[in-house]
């Protein structure tokens, strides 16, 4: 539950012991030479519930641009597959291709990882393969690429070569394309989509699941956060405007595998597994608080005073952000579908990403890289995948390598 997980009684419930003291509570630590980066985690086990904590530095890793899929010349409109209207999103294959959607000619383009095109399938229309309105997301159950369009109300299913195989009723139509808005894998055949469900309270958000048969069965509430300050505008007789502060604590959430649930207070490095009301594994990592510098606390600021100048006479609910003491230690938490856990974490000495073993033992850090907000990142086991737009509005697709480099010395 989330109060057991974050609340002031967590660290009674799940104390901190050595593993000299407690043998018999079945906890085990895992130390690397004393040479390299200090990293130790160690395992224990309160009743049901395993405690994994992680303390010192991990394995710095880095990443490596193998390819840049994007406009080839300045002129707009002539520059072939590599050409996008916009790219929403975009997967790793099976078979070491990139599968990128395109919602404005709703198409998906195939890409080797040198970022050479090898060929496009789906376009608009109501048919076996066509799309609707949108993609949303891409994903892979199993040897199915999934194609998600909310707006359309679809999911569209293909083999690796692009041919319809199949297609399904999307889980409740969602507007927009927002990074919530997609796709969750949870694993490898398993991936969850945002619905609107009916509660005896009216209407409340959930996660369900697809895999390569159809649904999983598994439908998860969407959590209520009660540590959410987002402020919220009203102007111009009932357009409404959310601002959300970066630094503000809230709940970061992401479904896990079999209906599990990733939950994480974002001003606390402490991540719950759970399921339904029941808390099955806390990841922890030990990391003093820092503090937010008058520079990262006025570009808040401004990015709201300026929202605000173009919205004259918005009536906002908090009037203005609210300073936090310190910085968040988590900002997003991602599933890849081999299982890891990808933690999108804030730090001064730069962002990162924080990637976690399924069992919660920290792997290795990677420096966090541009990308559009609206379209998040997939990772991979090798690769990642990141979506940029540049200053002259022009989509790209960047593959990564990751670099898992020895510990430094």
């Amino acid at each position: 539950m989330i109060g057991d997980a974050f609340g002031p009684g967590a660290a009674r419930a799940f104390p901190l012991v050595f593993c000299a003291a407690v043998a018999a509570a079945g906890c085990t630590t895992d130390r690397p030479p004393a040479a390299a980066t200090g990293l130790t985690t160690t395992t224990d086990t309160a009743g049901v519930v395993v405690r994994v904590v992680n303390s010192g530095e991990p394995p710095q890793w880095q990443l490596t641009l193998e390819a840049s899929i994007g406009p080839r010349s300045l002129a707009v409109g002539g520059g072939g597959p590599e050409e996008f209207g916009r790219a929403t999103t975009a997967v790793l294959g099976p078979g070491g291709e990139v599968y990128v959607g395109d919602s404005q000619y709703l198409e998906v383009r195939v890409f080797g990882l040198d970022g050479e095109h090898r060929r496009t399938f789906g376009r608009e229309g109501e048919g076996p393969g066509e799309l609707p309105a949108h993609i949303n997301s891409l994903a892979w159950v199993g040897d199915r690429l999934l194609a998600l369009d909310l707006i359309g109300g679809r999911i569209n299913e293909y083999s690796a070569d692009g041919e319809p195989i199949g297609q399904r009723v999307a889980p409740g139509r969602w507007g927009g394309s927002g990074p919530g808005e997609g796709f969750h894998p949870a694993g490898g055949d398993e991936v969850y989509s945002q619905s609107l469900i009916t509660e005896a309270t009216g209407l409340a958000t959930a996660f369900v699941g697809q895999n390569a048969a159809g649904e999983t069965g598994d439908t998860i509430r969407r959590l209520d956060d009660p540590w959410n300050q987002s402020i919220v505008c009203e102007y111009n007789e009932g357009w409404l405007w959310f601002f959300e502060n970066i630094y503000s604590p809230k709940l970061a959430q992401h479904p896990g595998p079999g209906g599990t649930m990733y939950q994480a207070r974002t001003d606390i490095y402490r991540i719950a597994l759970t399921r339904g009301a029941d808390t099955l594994r806390i990841i922890e990592r030990t990391l003093p608080a820092e503090g937010l510098s008058d520079d990262e606390w006025a570009a808040v600021a401004d990015e709201f005073a300026a929202g605000l100048r173009e919205r004259r006479g918005a009536s906002c609910e908090p009037p203005r952000p609210v300073r936090p003491e310190t910085k968040p230690f988590i900002n997003r938490i991602s599933v890849a579908p081999d299982g890891r856990l990808w933690v999108e974490a804030f730090g001064t000495a730069g962002n990162r990403w924080d990637v976690f073993d399924p069992e919660g033992r920290l792997l290795g850090s990677v420096p966090l890289v541009e990308w559009k907000e609206s379209a998040v990142p997939a990772f991979g086991t090798d690769h990642m995948l990141t979506i940029r737009r540049d200053s002259l509005e022009l989509d790209y697709v960047d593959v990564w390598r990751i670099e898992r480099g020895a510990r430094p010395n």
